[in-house]
């Protein structure tokens, strides 16, 4: 045990985001998205939702401050009823734990699954929001 540390936040999660540098991305994946299929490597935390996990993380992981949008939303499919609440869940956690200003990038849903196989890693999660997927951009600690 170490003090400090959410216990939501497994050694296997942490020890991913102590090895992401500058740059590297994280996406953070609802239950039904395909990311054992499109992870180079995977983190399972079953059990948790994403706003619980999002707090955890931001807690001391620094977003990309050099970018414009460092925080990226599965946008929803055009014609889909959906309208996600969670992301005013996701804008109230980021604002509590970052200086991020703008609004977050909405990305089309292949782009984002593309996209996806190019991150660090890929935490899967039960999270049961549609359109609940968040890419984080990792900075650096000024």
């Amino acid at each position: 045990m170490l003090k400090g540390i959410p216990p939501i936040i497994s050694p296997d999660l942490m020890k991913v985001l102590m090895e992401m540098g500058h740059g590297d991305e994280i996406v953070l994946a609802d239950g039904n998205f395909p990311a054992a299929s499109h992870a180079q490597q995977l983190i399972r935390c079953d059990g948790h939702t994403i706003p619980a996990l999002l707090e955890a993380i931001l807690a001391f992981f620094p977003i990309d401050t050099y970018v414009e949008h460092p925080i990226q939303l599965m946008a929803v499919v055009p014609g889909d009823p959906v309208e996600p609440t969670i992301w005013k869940d996701y804008e109230q956690i980021v604002q509590r734990h970052t200086e991020c200003s703008g609004p977050f990038e909405l990305i089309e849903r292949f782009a984002f699954y593309e996209r996806t196989k190019k991150a660090f890693a890929v935490v899967a999660t039960s999270e049961k929001a549609q359109y609940a997927n968040i890419i984080l951009k990792k900075g650096v600690i000024k």
